[in-house]
């Protein structure tokens, strides 16, 4: 069986860990794009705040063409023994195509507003998070910057998290899952 490869996209905070983290326990293997940036950023000895990990995101994209973050998962998704892979944090049209050669993609949109999701970035506790709402706006552009936007828009399904419990959001995030599995 080719694998499904499902690509979860969205702004920063808009909840796309927290699906992939949960359905990682209906046996789904999940791989983290940012943890793909944070692993070459550790390789070359660059501490790992937001915006160095954005400017090696860029320079990566810059030197690699446009799908290089996608480049970097490749064979963590071909040496993954499960059907399903859950790929968090998909940026670019671009690195959807550098996975369509590889297996069957879908991509999953979530949604969430500004408020909501400044709220969930600054309350996780990562390196990365934004300082403050200038900081947040500036991650917003950045990734809007490298092609988020058309990822979202041509999703082939979306999920607005707004007003959703977790429970709620993975439950639907699974059911659509369940839905692309052949």
């Amino acid at each position: 069986m080719t694998k499904l490869i499902v690509c979860l996209t969205g702004m920063p905070g808009a909840g796309k860990t927290t699906i992939a983290e949960a359905l990682s326990s209906k046996g789904f293997d999940k791989i983290t794009m940012g943890d793909a940036v944070r692993a070459e950023a550790t390789r070359r000895k660059i501490e790992p705040t937001g915006s160095n990990l954005g400017k090696l995101m860029l320079d990566l994209r810059e030197k690699n063409g446009p799908g290089a973050v996608a480049e970097l998962i490749k064979d963590q998704i071909l040496n993954s023994s499960s059907d399903v892979v859950l790929v968090d944090g998909v940026r670019s049209l671009a690195e959807v195509e550098v996975l369509k050669k590889i297996g069957t993609v879908k991509v999953l949109a979530i949604h969430a507003s500004g408020d909501t999701r400044f709220k969930f970035l600054t309350g996780r506790g990562r390196s990365d998070a934004p300082s403050d709402r200038e900081d947040f706006t500036k991650r917003d552009s950045r990734e809007i910057g490298v092609g988020m936007s058309e990822s979202i828009a041509l999703a082939d399904e979306t999920i607005s998290n707004n007003n959703l419990t977790i429970e709620h959001l993975v439950n639907t995030a699974y059911d659509i899952i369940k839905g692309w599995i052949k």
